[in-house]
């Protein structure tokens, strides 16, 4: 059973056809990459998926519940997060006035009000532990370095405790250390629970990290199954070499 499922997804954008009757589904307590050439479509089923684009036919679904051309707030209250390719934090606020905020984001009160709870504040500075910022607490978000503000978005996320997180690439622009600490903390994640869904270009990361990678091209799957397996596949060869 899916936790999270893309059913026959198509979406144009004027004359260009993003997605051609995609499929993509992924299986509860999994990391599942999804990769392909720029331009394969990617990124537009990441946003149908958590509601910032809306498709012209097919079906999203998530726990069996038809979800599709839900809001973004909707599907976040629904339990699935999500990263962007740019971060989404607020650099004139401190690190742990940004966790404020996602403590507080479904109500407009909170960017405004104290915190609500000591629980919320011990639940943040855990967080950001976790993700190795909790030093950096009184720091402007601004002044972190491009890997910090990605592990400040991850933190943001996670304090929702959602079911499954969509990354759109957690490595990209980061340095080697700073991408296998990422991966170290997305594994301990998945080993308490957490569903990933993961785009990301680094071959290296995806296929050390993920369970099962699906191959996106010209905005449809062309190949899915375990790491070795799709590392392997001539059509997927053909995809990137061609492009």
């Amino acid at each position: 059973m899916s936790l999270l499922e893309a059913q026959n997804i198509s979406k144009s954008f004027g004359g260009i056809r993003a997605l051609d009757a995609c499929s993509i589904s992924v299986e509860p307590g999994t990391i599942t990459g999804l990769i392909g050439p720029n331009g394969s479509g990617k990124t537009t089923m990441f946003n149908i998926m958590t509601g910032y684009e809306q498709i012209d036919s097919g079906q999203v679904r998530f726990r069996e519940r038809t979800i599709t051309n839900s809001s973004p707030k909707k599907v976040f209250r629904l339990g699935i997060g999500r990263t962007f390719q740019l971060t989404r934090i607020f650099p004139r606020m401190t690190v742990m006035e940004n966790m404020h905020v996602a403590a507080q984001r479904n109500d407009f009160k909170g960017l405004i009000s104290r915190w609500s709870s000591t629980h919320e504040q011990t639940r943040a500075l855990e967080l950001l532990n976790f993700v190795g910022l909790a030093e950096l607490k009184d720091l402007l978000a601004g002044s972190l370095s491009f890997g910090q503000k990605k592990l400040l978005e991850f933190a943001f996320v996670l304090i929702a405790d959602p079911q499954v997180i969509l990354l759109d690439e957690p490595a990209g622009g980061i340095n080697p250390t700073m991408v296998n600490y990422l991966a170290d903390r997305i594994s301990t994640l998945n080993k308490r629970g957490v569903t990933f869904l993961v785009v990301e270009h680094n071959m290296e990361f995806v296929m050390g990290l993920c369970h099962k990678v699906i191959v996106m091209h010209r905005g449809t799957k062309i190949a899915e199954g375990l790491p070795s397996e799709v590392s392997d596949n001539p059509a997927v060869l053909e995809a990137y070499l061609g492009d």
